[in-house]
């Protein structure tokens, strides 16, 4: 499978943040979401991938060529969705568009009439006066006319209400059913990505924690709950996180077959992404 897009040895320092030699790859065809804490990295990481923020260092290469010397004509390609937005508030979406349009050379009218309607948008209406949701739905409108090969989405459903939240998730469906497309997004809301996504990464004080598939990761870790009495040094190991109550302990592991083995008596079930990404997070244990 191709790669779309490959990140290797990425590196953005500022103030008392820094991404540490952040290196991925999203796989033609895959809906991907990079998940993690607010200010984990995953804006700042989208961001340089941009170029809207100047990298330290590290290779950035979309569809097999550098970002940094192909800017132009690899952007062309791309449709980007950002959650604090650039548009100039004081236009209407019709004026707004045709500031946009003329720096994609795929650019169909026909599309975005057709989004635009779908999503019952009026051009004439006036950035400033658009809800959120409005503003996300105007947003990709205008990400998905012009022929983009990938979509790179900040932080889409971030304050949207469940049905806008549902049918964006719909219309990624759909684009992605177009073939030879991608998505890439992040997102703290991870029971969007339990809906739609194939791969996940997880971003941690700037570092990579893990790049999976979605089905595997949820096959490979259990929430396991059991007698705090057979806690040890060694049985301990096995849990990403521990909390323990008068009742007993609650722990995850990506261990089962060892956990179950040591420690007979105890309860296991399935895991969320949210509860994955918890037991990752710094702090975590007990």
């Amino acid at each position: 499978m191709n790669s779309i897009l490959e990140v290797s040895g990425l590196n953005k320092s500022y103030g008392d943040f820094s991404l540490d030699e952040v290196t991925f790859s999203l796989p033609e065809g895959c809906i991907t979401g990079i998940i993690g804490v607010n200010g984990a990295g995953k804006t700042t990481t989208l961001r340089s991938i941009l170029g809207l923020t100047k990298k330290n260092s590290g290779s950035i290469k979309l569809f097999g060529s550098e970002m940094e010397h192909h800017e132009r004509e690899l952007k062309n390609r791309i449709g980007i969705v950002l959650d604090d937005g650039y548009f100039y508030d004081e236009l209407t979406m019709a004026e707004m568009k045709d500031v946009i349009a003329p720096a994609y050379s795929a650019w169909s009218e026909q599309d975005y009439k057709r989004y635009m309607n779908r999503f019952s948008l009026d051009p004439k209406q006036r950035i400033n006066t658009l809800s959120k949701g409005m503003r996300m739905k105007y947003a990709l409108a205008l990400a998905l006319s012009h022929q983009a090969e990938l979509l790179i989405m900040d932080e889409p459903t971030s304050g949207l209400d469940p049905l806008i939240r549902s049918q964006l998730l719909t219309i990624l469906t759909d684009y992605m059913n177009e073939g030879g497309k991608g998505v890439f997004f992040s997102t703290h809301i991870t029971s969007d990505l339990d809906k739609i996504a194939d791969m996940l990464i997880m971003i941690d004080h700037g570092k990579i924690v893990f790049q999976e598939e979605k089905d595997t990761l949820l096959d490979s870790y259990r929430k396991v709950k059991g007698d705090t009495m057979t806690l040890n040094a060694d049985t301990r190991k096995l849990f990403l996180s521990i909390s323990t109550t008068e009742f007993g302990f609650t722990g995850i592991t990506n261990q089962t077959a060892k956990v179950q083995k040591c420690m007979p008596d105890v309860v296991v079930e399935r895991l969320t992404i949210e509860d994955i990404m918890l037991s990752h997070v710094e702090g975590g244990r007990e």
